[in-house]
């Protein structure tokens, strides 16, 4: 199963097109406002045009209300919902009906008993995102450019897909991937010059390391088929 690299808090043309040309699997907006990656429905629809049957497009809401994400899926047609913020299994699970559309549902982590909230979503999220959890103080959730111990993930089996995120960047991308050799990669701050401010210099470096390192392993240890991205 090949390497799934998601390149996420996209919010101009020219980032997507590095995204897309970089060879990236899947890209993510980001509606939440207290980020500095957050992008207003009309700025989101022009891109998610120019992602659309290239990537999967992946809309980011944290705890956010029906009706909010109701309008961004008219407006925006994703392939996927991410949920970052503390949805229950219940909520993920209704929405994904409501909207007819996979679900990937954010965990945040620390320590190895965190992991065991997936077993919450397993049979509820087609996907679940292992992200750092935010650093004391922190406004916003995820892993703000920090890491988790990779180490706790030996062994590690939710049932369900899982990407890996928090604290990835170019230089470490590749030992991520062969340390822990997840299903995929979720990168934002990592390929920044800025916060909020992608640099396609960065994610065509993130790209290629994450590619390069889980071809190594696909050779090391083939599997069968694909994690499907894109929805029907």
């Amino acid at each position: 199963m090949s390497l799934i690299i998601k390149i996420c808090g996209l919010s101009t043309p020219e980032t997507i097109d590095a995204a897309l040309g970089a060879g990236a699997d899947m890209v993510g907006l980001v509606f939440f406002p207290p980020s500095p990656r957050f992008v207003s429905l009309e700025a989101a629809a022009p891109l998610a045009k120019r992602a659309r049957g290239h990537a999967a497009i992946t809309v980011l809401t944290v705890d956010m209300d029906e009706d909010g994400i109701a309008a961004i899926v008219a407006a925006i047609r994703p392939d996927w919902l991410q949920f970052h913020g503390h949805e229950p299994p219940e909520q993920v699970l209704a929405l994904k009906r409501r909207f007819g559309l996979p679900a990937m549902k954010a965990i945040g982590v620390r320590e190895a008993a965190d992991l065991a909230q997936a077993d919450a979503y397993r049979g509820v999220a087609d996907r679940l995102l292992l992200d750092a959890k935010p650093p004391k103080g922190a406004t916003r959730p995820g892993g703000n450019a920090v890491a988790f111990d990779w180490a706790i993930l030996d062994g590690f089996d939710p049932g369900l897909p899982w990407m890996l995120s928090g604290g990835l960047d170019p230089g470490n991308v590749g030992e991520a991937v062969t340390r822990t050799r997840p299903p995929g990669v979720d990168v934002s701050s990592g390929v920044e010059s800025a916060p909020g401010v992608k640099d396609p210099d960065r994610i065509a470096a993130f790209v290629a390391a994450a590619r390069g390192a889980g071809r190594d392993l696909l050779t090391a240890h083939p599997r069968a088929s694909r994690d499907p991205v894109l929805s029907d």
